[in-house]
């Protein structure tokens, strides 16, 4: 897996040096002086033409990191924590990698994707600024089935929409799932049917609704401490 920018390579290199194979530098200087010792056995420098063509065109800021694919978590790692966020059908990678980076800061503990077959790890690490890299992370091709499972752990599923309940209204349980719909269709009917609660977050003026991964912040703040 190639990852490239400054700030995800960075952290992949300091907290997961295990999983780092080579470090391409395009640009002097860039690295700090003790992350440049660590790895200087791995490091190779490029040219700007080849440092875009591995990039693809995106912004690498003169740092790309080759390391170990991304190793997806097993749903028996995720079901053992408390507090696991759905995500129903998105595909965009910066939507996804935004949520993933707002479900690490903001005390989320695992995330499932649904609805998708597959997804460009790499980009998902860039746009949650490696958060990624700490975060269990799985693609689910059977969600009714997890859900069951979860269910019979005790889980309560909760839905982000706008007509559901408001979210200030709400005292959550401790064990819980949050579910957010794709970025145009919103929650599918299969996993609708499967919630025990909608929420939603009140507008304070007339507008239609917030981006997906704005949405799954204030709601996973909110869940991380209104909790019985």
């Amino acid at each position: 897996m190639i990852i490239y920018g400054k700030q995800v390579c960075l952290h992949a290199l300091e907290h997961h040096s295990e999983k780092i194979k080579t470090v391409y530098v395009a640009k002097k200087n860039i690295l700090p002086k003790d992350v440049f010792h660590k790895y200087h056995d791995n490091i190779k420098f490029l040219e700007e033409k080849w440092a875009q063509s591995m990039a693809k065109g995106g912004n690498h800021q003169g740092l790309l990191v080759e390391m170990d694919e991304y190793e997806q978590a097993t749903l028996s790692q995720i079901k053992k924590n408390s507090f696991i966020v759905v995500l129903d059908g998105l595909t965009d990678v910066g939507n996804i990698g935004a949520i993933v980076r707002s479900a690490y800061a903001l005390g989320a503990e695992a995330v499932i994707a649904t609805g998708v077959k597959t997804l460009n790890f790499s980009a998902i690490a860039r746009s949650s600024s490696g958060a990624l890299l700490d975060m269990p992370f799985m693609i689910d091709a059977n969600i009714l089935d997890t859900f069951n499972e979860l269910g019979q752990l005790g889980f309560t599923f909760y839905g982000a929409s706008m007509d559901g309940e408001k979210v200030q209204d709400i005292t959550f349980k401790s064990k819980r799932v949050l579910v957010m719909g794709s970025e145009g269709k919103g929650l599918s009917r299969k996993v609708t049917a499967k919630l025990n609660h909608i929420v939603s977050i009140e507008m304070q003026h007339a507008f239609d609704s917030l981006n997906v991964s704005a949405a799954a912040a204030i709601l996973i703040h909110r869940m991380g401490y209104a909790i019985k």
